[in-house]
């Protein structure tokens, strides 16, 4: 079958990239040792602070998200120290991995995937290192395979109450310019993000806000480094240059990106991710269906992750409706694989494309044969215009 008109990309991530941005990257790559990338590399660096919420410095680095998770460790660890994680989903579960692999011991406190990070777990357990054996906590702050949200604010209290001095570091990959987040208020040390979701860039960038506490860390951390040293590259960037080569084209994007999301005004950029989120659910819930987050106080804005019911493939459906309705939905990741189809709702999107991509996913499972209640776009729909 040829796919005819505009594709909807609705996976959590990477996400539409708006046309001013997209024109923006197509612009001559412009020599980054000059003096008009000084002035670029001197505006995103400033006013990407503004979307973590922090007045300290953020590293950009020409890599996706991983390699800033990977930047967070080896900047403010040592081989054989002690983190602790936990266990919000598939994303959690990677970062733990990395650690590991990196040689850092790192303790995974279990959950079910249906909630965010337990911060009374957390806490429980930096109480009982009474020797401070524990350098880091590490959460997700939006878990993209579940769709589940951690309360930061919580998990900084505590550290707090238990007195201890553990590095706090959170992955802001699919939440950063979606979901309201606040690095300093929150007492964050390190920051993780990516270009591919909230901030309507294509994958290629990523980010580590850091902190006061966080460069001090730094300046005892053994693991070898070279690429993601964060001092010889704040150093240079205090100029707007960069140690080596960087994604140029991406930054003169993110540069458009940043005028878009100031524009629009942070809150309404959130309150917009509310609404598509809550009109996801009231669908998904029409139609019969239970959402993997189960408690409605952790459910994400940015996307939302669907159960079928037993004996149904969630994989065939995401088919059906690729072919039929050329849009992309997410898979299910790790223990949820085929259990789960993910609707991503973030980015550059509006009402319309909500209400378009839930009559996708309600077209596709009539298709499929799976049984729901139809109108769930409707129950949607009307929510969307009580609010408008």
């Amino acid at each position: 079958m040829i796919a005819t008109g505009r594709h909807f990309l609705q996976i959590p991530g990477p996400t539409n990239t708006p046309l001013p941005v997209l024109a923006a990257m197509a612009k001559p790559t412009i020599d980054h040792r000059g003096p008009e990338f000084g002035k670029l590399g001197l505006d995103v660096l400033s006013r990407i602070r503004g979307v973590f919420g922090t007045k300290n410095p953020v590293v950009i680095y020409p890599a996706s998200g991983t390699g800033a998770w990977e930047a967070a460790l080896v900047n403010t660890l040592s081989p054989g120290d002690r983190v602790v994680m936990f266990e919000t989903g598939w994303f959690a579960t990677l970062w733990t991995r990395m650690a590991r692999r990196l040689g850092i011991e790192a303790e995974f406190i279990p959950s079910d995937w249906r909630a965010g990070a337990d911060a009374a777990a957390i806490e429980a357990r930096l109480r009982d290192d009474k020797n401070h054996e524990i350098k880091a906590v590490c959460v997700v702050h939006n878990e993209t395979s579940t769709g589940c949200v951690s309360d930061i604010a919580a998990i900084r209290r505590a550290i707090d109450h238990s007195k201890h001095p553990a590095l706090l570091m959170v992955d802001t990959i699919s939440s950063l310019a979606s979901i309201d987040y606040r690095h300093d208020e929150w007492g964050v040390d390190v920051t993780v993000g990516g270009s591919q979701k909230g901030l309507m860039l294509p994958p290629g960038l990523s980010f580590n806000a850091v902190s006061d506490k966080a460069l001090k860390a730094s300046k005892a951390a053994r693991f070898a480094r070279s690429f993601w040293d964060w001092e010889e590259m704040i150093a240079i960037n205090a100029k707007g240059y960069f140690p080596y080569t960087p994604a140029t084209n991406l930054l003169q994007g993110l540069k458009v990106a940043l005028d878009m999301l100031e524009e629009e005004g942070l809150p309404q950029v959130f309150a917009r991710h509310d609404r598509a989120a809550e009109a996801t659910r009231r669908a998904v819930r029409h139609w019969g269906f239970e959402t993997v987050c189960a408690k409605a106080s952790d459910c994400s804005s940015s996307l939302t992750a669907v159960f079928l019911p037993e004996g149904h493939s969630a994989d065939n459906l995401r088919k059906i409706i690729l072919e039929r309705s050329n849009m992309s939905l997410g898979n299910g990741l790790g223990r949820l694989a085929d259990r789960v189809f993910r609707i991503g709702h973030l980015g550059d999107f509006h009402d319309l494309m909500v209400t378009g991509t839930l009559s996708g996913v309600e077209m596709g499972l009539a298709v499929a044969g799976i049984p729901h209640k139809p109108g769930g776009v409707q129950a949607a729909m009307n929510f969307l215009q009580g609010n408008a």
